[in-house]
């Protein structure tokens, strides 16, 4: 693979290195014992929320089993490995 950019930076007084003209915000960094750095970038998103339908439904399906008021247990051995 071809390199887009080189340059040689240095480390500051507190052990940063900045990376010029970055597309990404974000990297994360493997470093080897033989000096070597590697960044990966990341692109941070927002967790996958569960619809409010959804949580009542939980909810409600929570209370019916706790007043036992819920189907027989599905046998699942066929699915076993």
């Amino acid at each position: 693979m071809e390199a887009i950019k080189e340059y040689d930076a240095k480390i500051d007084a507190k052990k940063r290195i900045t990376l010029r003209g970055s597309s990404y915000e974000y990297y994360h960094v493997i470093e080897f014992p033989n000096g070597r750095i590697e960044l990966e970038p990341r692109v941070l998103v927002e967790p996958f929320e569960i619809d409010e339908n959804t949580l009542k439904m939980i909810d409600k399906s929570m209370e019916n089993l706790k007043k036992g008021i819920a189907s027989e247990p599905i046998d699942l051995t066929e699915f076993a490995d």
